[in-house]
């Protein structure tokens, strides 16, 4: 019997169960689910690493997009503070698009 120990989508343990197998779950209290949603969101960073296919890259941003939405809920975080800050930060840094790697800075 597999044991998983990780948070997990709302419809998985149904889906497990349709599957003709018994799932045991316990529901988090906000810390801990806080604690489980970075595991998580590091999970699918490191699953966006290993894709190669771009169907693959896209399911990948789509998992670590919906945790993000979820970790952001559960700190209060509105979208629109994230892209504010973002914006700020463009305007200020910059972007990627320039391609940019810094190899070192000399006195």
């Amino acid at each position: 019997m597999p044991t998983y120990n990780k948070l997990v989508r709302d419809h998985i343990p149904a889906i497990i169960q349709q599957a003709g197998k018994v799932p045991k779950t316990t529901v988090l209290d906000q810390d801990r689910y806080v604690e489980e949603l970075k595991v998580k969101l590091l999970e699918e960073a490191y699953e966006i690493l290993k894709a190669e296919e771009h169907n693959e890259v896209v399911e990948e941003a789509a998992d670590l997009l919906e945790v993000l939405h979820a970790l952001l809920g559960a700190k209060d975080i509105s979208l629109e503070d994230i892209e504010s800050v973002r914006k700020q930060k463009k305007e200020e840094r910059g972007e990627f698009e320039e391609k940019i790697f810094l190899i070192e800075v000399s006195k």
